[in-house]
Protein backbone atom coordinates (compact mmCIF):
# COMPACT_ATOMS: atom_id res chain seq x y z
CA UNK A 1 0.00 0.00 0.00
CA UNK A 2 0.93 3.67 -0.30
CA UNK A 3 1.44 5.50 2.96
CA UNK A 4 2.73 8.90 4.11
CA UNK A 5 5.27 8.33 6.88
CA UNK A 6 6.84 10.57 9.53
CA UNK A 7 10.39 9.63 10.50
CA UNK A 8 12.40 10.64 13.55
CA UNK A 9 13.92 14.10 13.18
CA UNK A 10 11.69 15.07 10.26
CA UNK A 11 8.92 17.68 10.05
CA UNK A 12 7.64 16.55 6.67
CA UNK A 13 6.14 13.30 5.48
CA UNK A 14 7.66 10.95 2.91
CA UNK A 15 5.67 8.79 0.53
CA UNK A 16 6.33 5.08 1.01
CA UNK A 17 4.92 3.52 -2.20
CA UNK A 18 5.00 -0.16 -1.23
CA UNK A 19 4.55 -0.49 2.51
CA UNK A 20 3.24 -3.85 3.70
CA UNK A 21 -0.52 -3.96 4.25
CA UNK A 22 -1.08 -4.65 7.99
CA UNK A 23 -2.99 -7.66 9.30
CA UNK A 24 -5.58 -7.14 12.05
CA UNK A 25 -4.84 -8.47 15.53
CA UNK A 26 -7.42 -9.83 17.96
CA UNK A 27 -10.29 -7.37 18.33
CA UNK A 28 -9.12 -5.28 15.37
CA UNK A 29 -10.47 -4.64 11.91
CA UNK A 30 -8.58 -3.59 8.82
CA UNK A 31 -10.09 -0.65 6.98
CA UNK A 32 -9.63 0.32 3.35
CA UNK A 33 -9.24 4.09 3.70
CA UNK A 34 -11.48 6.20 1.47
CA UNK A 35 -10.73 9.58 3.07
CA UNK A 36 -8.67 11.01 5.92
CA UNK A 37 -8.96 14.57 7.19
CA UNK A 38 -5.93 16.73 7.93
CA UNK A 39 -6.22 18.03 11.49
CA UNK A 40 -4.32 20.71 13.41
CA UNK A 41 -3.29 17.97 15.83
CA UNK A 42 -1.29 16.48 12.94
CA UNK A 43 0.67 19.76 12.84
CA UNK A 44 1.40 19.48 16.56
CA UNK A 45 2.76 15.96 16.01
CA UNK A 46 4.93 17.03 13.05
CA UNK A 47 6.22 20.07 14.94
CA UNK A 48 7.14 18.09 18.04
CA UNK A 49 4.64 19.93 20.23
CA UNK A 50 3.11 16.55 21.08
CA UNK A 51 6.11 14.55 22.19
CA UNK A 52 6.71 10.79 22.16
CA UNK A 53 4.82 9.81 19.01
CA UNK A 54 5.28 6.32 17.63
CA UNK A 55 8.09 6.57 15.05
CA UNK A 56 8.10 5.90 12.20
CA UNK A 57 4.45 6.98 12.16
CA UNK A 58 1.56 7.08 9.71
CA UNK A 59 -0.44 10.14 10.90
CA UNK A 60 -4.14 10.81 10.45
CA UNK A 61 -7.09 10.33 12.78
CA UNK A 62 -10.11 11.52 10.79
CA UNK A 63 -10.49 8.27 8.88
CA UNK A 64 -13.43 7.09 6.79
CA UNK A 65 -13.39 3.70 5.07
CA UNK A 66 -14.85 0.22 4.77
CA UNK A 67 -13.96 -2.85 6.77
CA UNK A 68 -11.68 -5.05 4.67
CA UNK A 69 -10.63 -7.80 7.10
CA UNK A 70 -11.53 -9.02 10.60
CA UNK A 71 -9.25 -10.07 13.43
CA UNK A 72 -10.11 -12.87 15.83
CA UNK A 73 -12.92 -12.08 18.26
CA UNK A 74 -14.53 -9.27 16.25
CA UNK A 75 -18.29 -9.45 16.76
CA UNK A 76 -19.79 -6.02 16.13
CA UNK A 77 -18.51 -5.33 12.60
CA UNK A 78 -18.47 -7.24 9.32
CA UNK A 79 -16.59 -6.93 6.05
CA UNK A 80 -18.01 -4.10 3.96
CA UNK A 81 -19.23 -1.97 6.89
CA UNK A 82 -18.53 1.75 6.41
CA UNK A 83 -17.01 3.22 9.56
CA UNK A 84 -14.97 6.08 10.91
CA UNK A 85 -11.82 5.82 13.01
CA UNK A 86 -11.41 8.66 15.57
CA UNK A 87 -8.49 10.06 17.58
CA UNK A 88 -9.17 7.87 20.63
CA UNK A 89 -8.09 4.48 19.36
CA UNK A 90 -7.83 2.26 22.44
CA UNK A 91 -8.34 2.35 26.22
CA UNK A 92 -7.75 -0.18 28.96
CA UNK A 93 -11.43 -0.53 29.91
CA UNK A 94 -10.50 -1.20 33.56
CA UNK A 95 -9.34 2.05 35.17
CA UNK A 96 -11.46 4.46 37.22
CA UNK A 97 -11.89 6.71 34.19
CA UNK A 98 -12.98 3.96 31.80
CA UNK A 99 -15.40 2.53 34.38
CA UNK A 100 -17.03 5.92 35.02
CA UNK A 101 -17.74 6.99 31.45
CA UNK A 102 -14.58 9.12 31.23
CA UNK A 103 -12.54 6.91 28.92
CA UNK A 104 -11.16 10.08 27.31
CA UNK A 105 -8.97 10.45 30.43
CA UNK A 106 -7.62 6.87 30.49
CA UNK A 107 -3.93 7.02 31.44
CA UNK A 108 -3.11 4.08 29.14
CA UNK A 109 -5.07 5.35 26.12
CA UNK A 110 -3.65 5.01 22.61
CA UNK A 111 -4.35 7.55 19.90
CA UNK A 112 -4.84 7.10 16.17
CA UNK A 113 -2.14 8.75 14.09
CA UNK A 114 0.01 9.46 17.16
CA UNK A 115 0.78 6.38 19.26
CA UNK A 116 -0.72 3.97 16.70
CA UNK A 117 -0.61 4.26 12.91
CA UNK A 118 -3.41 6.25 11.33
CA UNK A 119 -5.13 6.97 8.05
CA UNK A 120 -2.61 8.73 5.80
CA UNK A 121 -2.47 5.41 3.93
CA UNK A 122 -4.56 3.09 1.79
CA UNK A 123 -5.26 0.74 4.74
CA UNK A 124 -5.44 1.21 8.51
CA UNK A 125 -6.13 -0.93 11.56
CA UNK A 126 -8.64 -0.06 14.28
CA UNK A 127 -10.00 -1.49 17.53
CA UNK A 128 -13.58 -2.49 16.77
CA UNK A 129 -14.73 -0.88 20.05
CA UNK A 130 -13.73 2.56 18.82
CA UNK A 131 -15.09 2.47 15.29
CA UNK A 132 -18.06 4.73 14.61
CA UNK A 133 -20.85 3.99 12.13
CA UNK A 134 -21.14 6.81 9.59
CA UNK A 135 -24.61 7.88 8.39
CA UNK A 136 -24.98 7.39 4.62
CA UNK A 137 -25.99 11.03 4.12
CA UNK A 138 -22.34 12.07 4.63
CA UNK A 139 -20.06 11.12 1.73
CA UNK A 140 -16.48 10.07 2.45
CA UNK A 141 -14.77 13.44 1.94
CA UNK A 142 -17.34 15.44 3.88
CA UNK A 143 -17.55 12.87 6.68
CA UNK A 144 -13.79 12.84 7.40
CA UNK A 145 -13.59 16.17 9.31
CA UNK A 146 -16.49 15.06 11.48
CA UNK A 147 -14.25 12.42 13.10
CA UNK A 148 -12.20 14.96 15.08
CA UNK A 149 -13.04 18.54 14.18
CA UNK A 150 -16.70 17.64 14.53
CA UNK A 151 -16.38 15.51 17.66
CA UNK A 152 -14.08 17.89 19.53
CA UNK A 153 -16.14 20.90 18.46
CA UNK A 154 -19.26 19.18 19.75
CA UNK A 155 -17.64 18.28 23.09
CA UNK A 156 -16.48 21.89 23.50
CA UNK A 157 -19.96 23.17 22.67
CA UNK A 158 -21.43 20.86 25.32
CA UNK A 159 -19.44 22.75 27.95
CA UNK A 160 -21.07 25.98 26.79
CA UNK A 161 -24.33 24.39 28.00
CA UNK A 162 -27.31 26.68 27.31
CA UNK A 163 -25.27 29.81 26.53
CA UNK A 164 -27.17 32.21 24.29
CA UNK A 165 -24.15 34.04 22.86
CA UNK A 166 -21.18 31.80 22.01
CA UNK A 167 -17.82 33.05 20.74
CA UNK A 168 -15.63 30.89 18.48
CA UNK A 169 -11.96 31.87 18.56
CA UNK A 170 -10.37 30.42 15.43
CA UNK A 171 -12.93 29.70 12.73
CA UNK A 172 -11.49 26.63 11.04
CA UNK A 173 -12.53 23.01 10.67
CA UNK A 174 -13.91 22.50 14.20
CA UNK A 175 -15.62 25.86 14.56
CA UNK A 176 -17.36 25.75 11.20
CA UNK A 177 -19.03 22.46 12.22
CA UNK A 178 -19.87 23.36 15.83
CA UNK A 179 -21.24 26.73 14.72
CA UNK A 180 -23.85 24.99 12.58
CA UNK A 181 -25.01 22.91 15.54
CA UNK A 182 -25.09 26.02 17.76
CA UNK A 183 -27.20 27.90 15.22
CA UNK A 184 -29.62 24.96 14.93
CA UNK A 185 -30.14 25.23 18.70
CA UNK A 186 -30.92 28.94 18.50
CA UNK A 187 -27.57 30.11 19.89
CA UNK A 188 -25.97 33.27 18.53
CA UNK A 189 -22.51 32.69 17.04
CA UNK A 190 -19.72 35.26 17.27
CA UNK A 191 -16.66 34.40 15.15
CA UNK A 192 -13.10 35.53 15.90
CA UNK A 193 -10.51 35.08 13.13
CA UNK A 194 -6.97 36.19 12.42
CA UNK A 195 -6.86 39.98 12.31
CA UNK A 196 -7.80 41.28 8.89
CA UNK A 197 -8.91 37.90 7.53
CA UNK A 198 -11.96 39.15 5.66
CA UNK A 199 -12.44 35.86 3.81
CA UNK A 200 -12.67 33.86 7.06
CA UNK A 201 -15.05 36.41 8.53
CA UNK A 202 -17.28 36.25 5.46
CA UNK A 203 -17.20 32.43 5.67
CA UNK A 204 -18.35 32.58 9.30
CA UNK A 205 -21.17 34.95 8.45
CA UNK A 206 -22.26 32.69 5.59
CA UNK A 207 -22.77 29.98 8.24
CA UNK A 208 -24.96 32.25 10.34
CA UNK A 209 -22.55 34.14 12.60
CA UNK A 210 -24.23 37.31 13.86
CA UNK A 211 -20.82 39.02 14.11
CA UNK A 212 -17.31 38.25 12.84
CA UNK A 213 -14.10 40.12 13.56
CA UNK A 214 -10.45 39.80 14.47
CA UNK A 215 -9.42 37.96 17.61
CA UNK A 216 -7.71 41.18 18.72
CA UNK A 217 -11.07 42.95 19.01
CA UNK A 218 -13.95 42.80 21.46
CA UNK A 219 -17.41 41.72 20.26
CA UNK A 220 -20.31 44.17 20.32
CA UNK A 221 -22.09 42.08 22.99
CA UNK A 222 -20.80 40.23 26.03
CA UNK A 223 -20.62 36.47 25.49
CA UNK A 224 -22.03 33.75 27.70
CA UNK A 225 -19.34 31.30 26.57
CA UNK A 226 -16.19 31.35 24.47
CA UNK A 227 -14.71 28.31 22.71
CA UNK A 228 -11.02 28.58 21.81
CA UNK A 229 -9.93 26.40 18.88
CA UNK A 230 -6.80 28.35 17.91
CA UNK A 231 -3.74 27.07 19.85
CA UNK A 232 -2.90 30.56 21.15
CA UNK A 233 -2.67 31.01 24.91
CA UNK A 234 -3.04 34.78 24.66
CA UNK A 235 -6.64 34.26 23.60
CA UNK A 236 -7.59 33.02 27.08
CA UNK A 237 -7.43 36.45 28.82
CA UNK A 238 -8.97 38.02 25.70
CA UNK A 239 -11.91 35.62 25.96
CA UNK A 240 -12.26 36.23 29.69
CA UNK A 241 -12.66 39.93 28.92
CA UNK A 242 -15.43 39.08 26.47
CA UNK A 243 -17.62 36.86 28.69
CA UNK A 244 -20.22 37.76 31.28
CA UNK A 245 -19.86 36.95 35.01
CA UNK A 246 -20.57 33.24 35.41
CA UNK A 247 -19.49 32.59 31.81
CA UNK A 248 -17.08 29.90 30.66
CA UNK A 249 -14.00 29.82 28.45
CA UNK A 250 -13.42 26.38 26.90
CA UNK A 251 -9.94 25.56 25.57
CA UNK A 252 -10.62 22.95 22.91
CA UNK A 253 -7.14 22.17 21.56
CA UNK A 254 -4.84 19.34 22.57
CA UNK A 255 -1.95 21.83 22.55
CA UNK A 256 -1.82 25.54 23.31
CA UNK A 257 1.00 28.04 23.70
CA UNK A 258 1.57 29.33 27.21
CA UNK A 259 -1.23 31.39 28.71
CA UNK A 260 0.11 34.80 29.78
CA UNK A 261 -0.56 36.08 33.28
CA UNK A 262 -3.69 38.14 33.73
CA UNK A 263 -5.34 40.03 36.59
CA UNK A 264 -7.57 38.03 38.89
CA UNK A 265 -10.38 40.50 38.16
CA UNK A 266 -10.83 38.84 34.73
CA UNK A 267 -11.60 35.50 36.39
CA UNK A 268 -13.53 36.81 39.38
CA UNK A 269 -17.33 36.72 39.60
CA UNK A 270 -17.42 32.99 38.89
CA UNK A 271 -16.02 33.00 35.39
CA UNK A 272 -14.54 29.61 34.48
CA UNK A 273 -11.71 28.22 32.35
CA UNK A 274 -11.77 24.57 31.37
CA UNK A 275 -10.13 22.29 28.83
CA UNK A 276 -11.41 19.56 26.52
CA UNK A 277 -9.46 16.30 26.43
CA UNK A 278 -10.01 13.81 23.62
CA UNK A 279 -13.50 12.31 23.24
CA UNK A 280 -15.68 9.39 24.25
CA UNK A 281 -17.76 6.91 22.30
CA UNK A 282 -20.85 8.56 23.76
CA UNK A 283 -19.70 11.84 22.20
CA UNK A 284 -19.70 10.07 18.84
CA UNK A 285 -23.25 8.81 19.24
CA UNK A 286 -24.57 12.19 20.40
CA UNK A 287 -22.63 14.21 17.86
CA UNK A 288 -23.79 12.33 14.77
CA UNK A 289 -27.39 12.56 15.98
CA UNK A 290 -26.94 16.32 16.44
CA UNK A 291 -25.19 16.68 13.07
CA UNK A 292 -28.08 14.97 11.30
CA UNK A 293 -30.62 17.13 13.09
CA UNK A 294 -28.69 20.31 12.26
CA UNK A 295 -28.12 19.21 8.64
CA UNK A 296 -24.40 19.89 9.07
CA UNK A 297 -22.39 20.43 5.90
CA UNK A 298 -18.61 20.44 5.97
CA UNK A 299 -16.56 22.59 3.63
CA UNK A 300 -13.57 20.61 2.34
CA UNK A 301 -10.69 20.76 -0.12
CA UNK A 302 -9.51 17.34 -1.28
CA UNK A 303 -5.94 16.25 -2.02
CA UNK A 304 -4.30 13.08 -3.26
CA UNK A 305 -2.53 11.09 -0.56
CA UNK A 306 0.87 11.97 -2.06
CA UNK A 307 0.06 15.67 -1.64
CA UNK A 308 -0.30 15.46 2.15
CA UNK A 309 2.58 17.90 2.72
CA UNK A 310 0.85 20.47 0.51
CA UNK A 311 -2.39 20.10 2.49
CA UNK A 312 -0.49 20.45 5.76
CA UNK A 313 1.23 23.61 4.51
CA UNK A 314 -2.15 25.10 3.57
CA UNK A 315 -3.47 24.37 7.05
CA UNK A 316 -0.37 25.82 8.69
CA UNK A 317 -0.65 29.07 6.74
CA UNK A 318 -4.35 29.55 7.47
CA UNK A 319 -5.17 29.40 3.75
CA UNK A 320 -7.86 26.72 4.08
CA UNK A 321 -11.59 27.39 4.23
CA UNK A 322 -13.01 24.55 6.28
CA UNK A 323 -10.91 21.38 6.20
CA UNK A 324 -8.37 19.55 4.01
CA UNK A 325 -9.07 15.89 3.22
CA UNK A 326 -6.72 13.29 1.71
CA UNK A 327 -8.32 10.82 -0.70
CA UNK A 328 -6.15 7.66 -0.90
Amino acid sequence: MRAMVLDAGSRTLRLEPSKAVPDPDTGQVRVRVHACGVCRTDLHVLDGELDHPKLPLIPGHEVIGTVDALGDGVTTLKIGDRIGIPWLGWTCGRCVYCLSGRENLCEQAKFTGYTIDGGYAEFALADERYCIEIPAIFDDAHAAPLMCAGLIGYRALRFAQDARRVGFYGFGAAAHIAAQIARSRGQDVYAFTRAGDAAAQAFAQSLGAVWAGGSDTQPPDQLDAALIFAPVGALVPAALRAIVPGGVVVCAGIHMSDIPSFPYSLLWRERQIRSVANLTRKDGEEFFAAALQANVHTTVTTYDLADANTAIAKLRSGALEGAAVLMP
